[in-house]
């Protein structure tokens, strides 16, 4: 792990000189479209379910219409941050977290902590490696995988990681962003919310 690592933050290094103009013109289209706040800091789980903070690019609007009122994703998302989405711009800022050692540019992504509690056994192995910007799920369809398959594949990772699988996943990537394949599931403006394994028995302490 530690030379997955070390090679994670030469080549985000190497990069640096394409990235950070790249994040300051975003942050800069952001503060004049969507106003302040430019980026997006939410909890998520890391290495072994730890959490760490998880920077993105502001993508939506308000929570609460004028009224008080919840508004669903879909709503929430401005023209802008669709935009930011389909090309992977609002990742960027992650690059931060790979510089910290909270993530590796390739890993099973990191979902939200609710989601700890709902995984089985088989599922939490996720959480054997750092998490990723990219990885072996994204590449098989990015959010439109359902849930039991992304898992599955996040797990099929863990096990089967190496350079040489990171530089491929990293390779089609690129390829998927350029094409914008995936970017919400049929209905979604994402991917629908986790809910848990019907076949699998939960406890209450």
């Amino acid at each position: 792990m530690a030379k997955s690592r070390l090679l994670d933050t030469i080549l985000v290094l190497i990069a640096a000189p394409v990235w950070i103009p790249l994040m300051l013109v975003t942050a800069l289209t952001i503060r004049l479209f969507l106003g302040k706040p430019v980026f997006f800091r939410q909890d998520r789980p890391g290495l072994h379910g730890r959490l760490f903070r998880l920077i993105k690019f502001r993508t939506m609007g308000p929570a609460t219409d004028a009224a008080g009122a919840a508004l669903s994703d879909a709503r929430r998302i401005t023209p802008l941050g669709r935009w930011l989405r389909s090309t992977s711009l609002d990742e960027l800022p992650e690059l931060i977290n790979v510089l910290r050692g909270e993530m590796r540019l390739v890993g099973p992504r990191p979902l939200l902590p609710q989601y700890l509690e709902l995984y089985s056994e088989e599922q939490n192995r996720r959480h054997e490696v750092l998490p990723g910007i990219t990885g072996w799920a994204q590449i098989q369809g990015r959010n439109t995988v359902d849930w039991d398959e992304r898992f599955r594949l996040d797990v099929w990772y863990v096990d089967h990681r190496s350079v040489w699988l990171d530089l491929k996943i990293l390779v089609l990537t690129a390829w998927r962003v350029v094409r914008r394949e995936g970017i919400s599931a049929e209905g979604e403006a994402t991917m629908r919310p986790f809910e848990g394994n019907p076949s699998s028995e939960t406890t209450e302490s």
